[in-house]
């Protein structure tokens, strides 16, 4: 029976990794439990793949990087090297948004097996090789390729065989040793493999997506407090008005709430209260009224060609909308009385509202994924996420997807994915960590994390070496939000601007993905009561129109942690993100550098709101590319100010009623 080429006989031994010869793969990187979900690229990442390869015995192995891209036909390639400890690794481009695959191909490497004896036994002092340099020879004269590479090929096996050519008399032993390791010669064979016993490891899944999936910063608003007062509602047209400061600032993302009709029905008043006034706009998130559902615009907003106008207008400033996809309707939305299947009833025959205990949502019903419609409920959510894409949406935040089945969120993503590759979902799931993780794996783009609680030294320190240093990094892109409409920290709450900026720091330089929520550079910080989250007098309940022509405003300074964002390459990347020692546990060190080892950045940040600190930094100079260099320039990004420094140990001194954090581009001088 004929097998696939590079296969082997059960004879000689069967693996779960996939057609083996006599060469092992194990181990390849990067892969997500096994390549049951992809990995995550961006566009024109050089995708890093790492495995083990080895073989029994002596003899040394070759491999290389099989990969395609989509509509390729073909596979491409690109040679693994050697490391240490039998680990290989290269790299591929991935120069195209959508589903890749790579996989391994292995082989003993006879040439290079025999060289490896050879050189050892003429280093040893053995002159009598002639026995050794004939097995080269023949190994130079099997080898197959093109008409010019076997001509030179059949010269270097005389050469070695110590025949003379016009060129020169009778080679030496060293000479004929020396010709064997030519790179020319070498990088001929390279060109032209003999793969005699080919293993090929089973395929892993690569999901490529464009940039803003990785680095983006986010500004979440409401269009409705945009030229709203107390009482009536702003418009799609007065929102529009908001954005070209957004992109002043340097913001990418602009997300929205829902901009659906809002239920009235148990309407929610200001603060949350059970009993509205006629003027109270509802809560967003309570998505439906007689005026529709998921495919509708609130009427106070505009029609569906202002907000098409809308996301035209953000475009022409580079801004790109993201809307909020919730998945619950209020009492009223025209799902709840033309597909009551959809929504559990209690045994009174009501719907169940939904409930996070101690708190309730009358206003919403939670949609039951166990329905025995599930095929009509999933089919008309897809076409909700269509019908906005269609509008010009490609970003979509998801309300709470941890409480909606994984599967469902495969799939959908998956659907979404085959038309529309640039399509990208961020995940809203404050929740257990392993959940967050599988929906990461499953298809988000893009996380929220647990960043807003994460505060000390030991505690930022611990959580985003996580999420920079293990192998969750392969599929799990953070996003840091400083606060939402949901969480107003008490780090905000107690520590005054100085804590605005060193949290607007911490979550732009630590994270490529970050994002703020509007109210933010006006330093709104004033909670419901003692010990709660929620903002007083919030915005989920309420219009809130602003005076952002505040001069103390943040704004400034958030266009100034943008640019440096945007001007130093390294703030893309979360793999790079390395801590760096400081004596003091208010001090917090880190550095991020681009590829090669280039363009270090350096950021130290007070983490007390309320003193001034000092401290020693320790760097580690390797890793940012300085172990061999004098005295350095230490430039100050945000003052402008330049400072000398001198080997590993440097001082540093932060006053956050000054300026919280150094953001340190390293030169040597």
């Amino acid at each position: 029976m004929a097998r696939p080429e590079g296969g082997t006989s059960k004879r000689r031994g069967d693996s779960t990794l996939g057609l083996q010869g006599r060469v092992r793969i194990e181990q390849i990187t990067p892969s997500v439990d096994n390549g049951r979900y992809a990995a995550k690229a961006i566009i024109g990442d050089r995708v890093v793949v790492e495995a083990d390869v080895f073989r029994e015995g002596h003899e040394l192995a070759a491999a290389v990087v099989q990969y395609r891209g989509p509509s390729d036909v073909e596979w491409r390639s690109e040679p693994l090297e050697l490391d240490v400890n039998d680990r290989w690794y290269g790299e591929f481009l991935a120069d195209r948004i959508g589903a890749w695959r790579f996989r391994i191909l292995a082989w003993t490497d006879h040439y290079a097996s025999w060289l490896d004896g050879l050189v050892k036994k003429h280093a040893a002092g053995v002159t009598e090789l002639d026995v050794e340099l004939e097995e080269g020879a023949r190994l130079l004269e099997r080898r197959r390729g093109c008409p010019d590479t076997e001509k030179r090929l059949a010269e270097a096996a005389r050469f070695l065989r110590g025949k003379p050519s016009f060129l020169r008399g009778q080679p030496s032993l060293d000479e004929r040793v020396e010709l064997a390791s030519d790179p020319a010669l070498l990088a001929a064979l390279a060109a032209h493999p003999e793969r005699g016993d080919p293993t090929l490891s089973h395929e892993l899944p690569l999901w490529v997506d464009r940039e803003v999936a990785q680095f983006s910063a986010w500004y979440e608003f409401f269009p409705r407090s945009e030229g709203a007062t107390k009482t009536t509602s702003g418009t799609f047209a007065d929102a529009a008005k908001r954005l070209a400061a957004i992109a002043e600032m340097g913001f990418d993302i602009v997300y929205l709430p829902p901009i659906h009709p809002i239920g009235r029905a148990f309407r929610k008043g200001r603060n949350n209260t059970l009993d509205p006034k006629p003027t109270d706009p509802g809560v967003p998130w309570a998505i439906g009224s007689e005026d529709g559902g998921h495919m509708s615009i609130h009427p106070d907003l505009g029609t569906i060609e202002d907000f098409d106008e809308f996301v035209a207008e953000a475009g022409r400033h580079e801004l790109e909308i993201a809307l909020d996809f919730a998945i619950q309707v209020s009492p009223d939305h025209p799902w709840a009385r033309e597909h009551p299947e959809w929504f559990k009833h209690r045994p009174d025959g009501t719907i169940q509202y939904a409930e996070n205990p101690p708190k309730k949502y009358q206003d919403i019903y939670p949609v039951d994924f166990d329905t025995a419609d599930y095929d009509s409920l999933v089919d008309e959510l897809e076409r909700v996420v269509r019908f906005w894409i269609s509008h010009g949406i490609r970003f979509f935040r998801v309300d709470n997807p941890h409480t909606k089945p994984l599967p469902f969120w495969e799939w959908l993503i998956s659907r979404v994915h085959r038309d529309h590759p640039d399509a990208l979902f961020l995940s809203e799931a404050f929740t257990r960590p392993k959940m967050m993780k599988a929906l990461a794996k499953l298809g988000f783009s893009q996380s929220y994390t647990y960043f807003a609680w994460r505060n000390t030294k030991k505690e930022l320190v611990d959580y985003v070496t996580e999420l920079s240093q293990t192998d969750t990094v392969d599929y799990f892109r953070p996003s840091f939000w400083t606060n939402t409409p949901d969480i107003l920290t008490e780090y905000l709450q107690l520590g005054g601007p100085p804590a605005f900026k060193i949290r607007l720091v911490l979550a732009a330089l630590l994270s490529p993905a970050y994002g703020i929520y509007s109210g933010f550079e006006l330093y709104e910080r004033v909670p419901l009561k003692p010990g709660s989250e929620e903002y007083l007098n919030s915005e989920k309940y309420q219009y809130k129109p602003r005076d952002w022509s505040d001069p103390d405003s943040l704004a400034p300074f958030i266009q100034k942690i943008n640019r440096i964002r945007r001007e130093h390459k390294a703030f893309r990347g979360l793999r790079n993100l390395r801590f760096h020692h400081s004596d003091s546990d208010q001090m917090l060190c880190f550095s991020k550098v681009e590829p090669g080892r280039t363009n270090p950045v350096l950021v130290v940040v007070n983490l007390d709101p309320d003193h001034w600190r000092d401290s020693l930094v320790r760097l580690d100079l390797p890793q940012l590319g300085l172990e061999d260099v004098g005295p350095f320039e230490a430039y100050d990004l945000i003052t402008d100010r330049s400072y000398i420094w001198h080997g590993a140990d440097n001082y540093v001194r932060l006053d956050p009623a000054v300026e919280p954090a150094h953001v340190l581009r390293l030169r040597a001088l």
